[in-house]
């Protein structure tokens, strides 16, 4: 897999655990207000091989319990599988942060027992998937993920980034009945700071009380919510 960088503990991503973090190179998706838009050019990361990553999880076995396996896409690599299972050999947990666009790959993961949480962007409504995917069957991709998460017996996640324009609360209350029944959801606080189109470091997030407003609507269709970030 290629890796573009790595974080070497962090106490929130996995939850339940300390973990490093692994950022994985390359995305199929152009999110315009993407915080990680170096991990879009091949040219902007220098790439960690391998072996240095695994030599050096070896020797962090005793100060961490995972690893999160975020990007970019981590799904879009076709050593994802294999790169799992050698981390899962070294006796540490696996977490995948993903777009949701590859749900086979997620269902492959899952059947081998390979990711031990599983945290799935949901971008916003689906009519409004295209400003971030070209692709117009993305919507079934990303369904067919939402729905692998809540059939399987791991723990998961579904995330949006409230990012005004983007998200709105009547794209919330669409999104509530795709993921209707899910255990947990978590709504992430927008920060402009560092952003792939530069339009959207213009763009002012939502107060603190509105991210708690968008809260009470999913309230109404799923177990958990979480607001992150404020």
């Amino acid at each position: 897999m290629k890796i573009a960088g790595l974080q070497n503990l962090s106490l929130v991503d996995f939850p339940g655990y300390l973990a490093m973090t692994v950022f994985s190179q390359g995305c199929n998706f152009r999110c315009g207000y993407c915080h990680n838009p170096e991990l879009l050019d091949p040219q902007r990361c220098p790439e960690i091989l391998e072996e240095d990553f695994f030599s050096l999880i070896k020797k962090r076995r005793d100060k961490i319990e995972g690893v999160v396996l975020t990007g970019g896409e981590p799904t879009l690599h076709s050593d994802l599988v294999d790169f799992a299972s050698k981390i899962k050999e070294i006796g540490l947990k696996v977490k995948l942060d993903t777009n949701g666009s590859s749900p086979w790959k997620i269902y492959e993961l899952i059947k081998k027992g390979l990711i031990d949480y599983l945290a799935v962007d949901v971008k916003t409504s689906f009519a409004k998937y295209h400003f971030c995917s070209g692709d117009e069957y993305i919507s079934d991709k990303i369904e067919a993920s939402i729905d692998i998460a809540r059939l399987s017996a791991i723990p998961y996640e579904f995330r949006t980034t409230c990012v005004p324009e983007i998200v709105e609360e009547s794209d919330l209350c669409l999104i509530g009945e795709i993921v209707k029944g899910a255990k947990k959801y978590c709504l992430q606080q927008f920060r402009p700071m560092i952003t792939y189109e530069e339009r959207f470091k213009k763009i002012r997030p939502y107060a603190p009380s509105k991210l708690n407003h968008f809260k009470t609507i999913l309230e109404k269709y799923v177990e958990e919510v979480e607001v992150r970030g404020v």
